[in-house]
Order: C-alpha cells, then sequence, then structure tokens
C-alpha cells in the first residue's frame, strides 16, 4: 500500500509588519515600513488593498512576493475595458447542459416530468465554470487574489466588485450567495488612468507606491541580477533618478531600471559614458521626444 502523502507545511505567519516585511525581501521584494504595514493590517482585519503609483513601481510584483512569502496561490484577474461576469466571476457551460438534457431526454423510460425536473437543475455547481473572483472565493486553501489594472475596467466594473470587497462574498442567481470559506487577500491595482469611484475606495485600505530611494533601488538591482557589480548599479540608479527629476513624457520606472541593468551586465559594462548610454537609452525611455530631449543634455547628466 503506497504511502500517503505528507501534508503540506503551515503557511507563515508573521505576526507584525516588520516580520511581514523580512517575509517579502525573502521573497525578493523591498517594500517600506508604510507599506510593510498596509499589507500586514489588510491580512490581519482581511480587508482588500488599493495600491496606487506610476506604472513599473511594483504593484504587481508586491502581490506575487506577497503569495510567496504567505505561502499562496496567487490568483490574477487582469483588468480590461469591456471586462464582465463571465470571464471575472463565472459563466454557464452551456454545452456540458445541452448534452446533459439530450442524454436525459434518451434515456430509456424517459417522461417529459423526468426531464423538466432535470431542465431546473442544470442551473447547479457542477455546470458553473469558475473564473478568477470565484476560484478565489471557493478556494480549499486562503489564496492571494490580484486585480490588476483595476482602473482600465469600467466603473460598472466596480460595481460589480463592491460586494466581493466588503463581504469577502459573492451572489449568483441561480444559486444564492457563496462566502469566503478561507477569505483571500484581496489587492487592487491602478495606474490613476481613471478616478476610482468613492464606492470602492471606501471598502479598501490604501498604499500609494512611489519610485524606490536610491538605497533601496540599489538593493532590487543586486536582488534581480545577481553579480553587479554595486559601484555600476549605483551609478545606474544616480542616472535613473536623475532622468525622473526631467519633466518627461514618461519615467522610467523601477521594471526600465532593472532591464537596463541586466541589458549593460550583458554587455560587460563596467562604466557609464556617454555612447553606452546614448546606445541603450530606448530601454530607458520610450518616447522618442524624451530621448532626444535627454540626448540634448546628456553631459549634465553623466
Amino acid at each position: 500500500m503506497p504511502p500517503e502523502p505528507s501534508p503540506p507545511p503551515p503557511a507563515p505567519f508573521f505576526d507584525s509588519a516588520e516580520a511581514l516585511g523580512r517575509g517579502l525581501e525573502g521573497a525578493g521584494y523591498f517594500a517600506d515600513p508604510p507599506l510593510a504595514l498596509a499589507l500586514w493590517l489588510a491580512l490581519r482585519l482581511a480587508r482588500p488593498l488599493l495600491l496606487e503609483g506610476p506604472a513599473g513601481v511594483g504593484k504587481t510584483e508586491l502581490a506575487a512576493a506577497s503569495a510567496r512569502a504567505l505561502g499562496r496561490p496567487l490568483i490574477r484577474l487582469q483588468c480590461y475595458e469591456g471586462l464582465d461576469e463571465a470571464r471575472a466571476l463565472y459563466e454557464w457551460d452551456y454545452g456540458k447542459q445541452m448534452l446533459h438534457v439530450q442524454l436525459r431526454r434518451q434515456a430509456p423510460g424517459a417522461d417529459g416530468g423526468a426531464v423538466d425536473r432535470e431542465v431546473e437543475d442544470l442551473f447547479d455547481r457542477r455546470f458553473l465554470v469558475a473564473r478568477p473572483l470565484l476560484r478565489a472565493i471557493e478556494s480549499e486553501t486562503p489564496a492571494v487574489l490580484l486585480l490588476d489594472e483595476v482602473d482600465r475596467a469600467d466603473p460598472e466594473f466596480e460595481a460589480f466588485l463592491l460586494e466581493l470587497l466588503a463581504d469577502m462574498a459573492i451572489t449568483i442567481p441561480e444559486i444564492g450567495t457563496l462566502r469566503a470559506a478561507h477569505p483571500p487577500l484581496v489587492l487592487l491595482t491602478t495606474n490613476a488612468t481613471r478616478e476610482m469611484t468613492e464606492a470602492l475606495r471606501r471598502r479598501c485600505f490604501h498604499a500609494f507606491l512611489d519610485y524606490p530611494p536610491p538605497e533601496r533601488e540599489i538593493r532590487i538591482l543586486e536582488a534581480r541580477i545577481p553579480g553587479i557589480d554595486r559601484a555600476l548599479a549605483a551609478k545606474l540608479v544616480a542616472f535613473v533618478q536623475a532622468l525622473r527629476r526631467l519633466d518627461l513624457r514618461k519615467a522610467p520606472a523601477t521594471s526600465e531600471t532593472i532591464d537596463w541593468a541586466r541589458a549593460l551586465t550583458v554587455m560587460g559594462a563596467r562604466e557609464l559614458d556617454a555612447d553606452l548610454v546614448e546606445s541603450t537609452l530606448g530601454l530607458l525611455l520610450k518616447h522618442q521626444t524624451d530621448k532626444e530631449s535627454v540626448l540634448s543634455g546628456l553631459s549634465k547628466l553623466l
């Protein structure tokens, strides 16, 4: 008789925001104390956390790092214009329902009354296709639910989310209200492409993620690019920080700093010079007008 599988290890428990911050660092994410505290309170009080800030500062990565640190599955819903319940919550498997009806009609001794009863039973859980929100509610273990770029969805979708955010529950008209046995840690991200409704904000804790200070950005580079020369990392970060003080159409984000540093490392660079920066500037700046503006005053930035 084969041995029974070993039970999964217990999920990590963090008894303070400082401990959670260390857990995130172990998962490769460097959170400042206010962010670690906001996340810890959201976790302990079972409240959603709305993460705002420029694109590329680590909002989505915080959800992934939280899942790793907490030992939880990550369930992600990427939001977009036109997102509806069928893609976010559930939809009925009409093909399976029709097949079920056909099989019942073809069964020996089937009568109209039995078929009618079967049709009434079509709208039960076995014919339901779970989408991310329902999967998070029904998860047998606590999950991390990421609602990514929620500002890209329509305001009507925010109204649809309110029951989940307030009660950790969802209502399916044909079945009823389903409540989470293990409430997920819900993280919502927004790049401020539009203003969130006050109803959504009331139901969430809030944290703003900005570009990291130089020392933390250097630590991020060292964690993401093992073996990077610290002196080079410091010079890269100083240059990027100087770019962010300029009036650019889009300032380089942390993710772009990482891409640039990884590229320079692959190229074997040890120093920053004008030719190297000019040839790789497209990794940092994504608009031609920004590149032209920076190149015109490059000598002052190096």
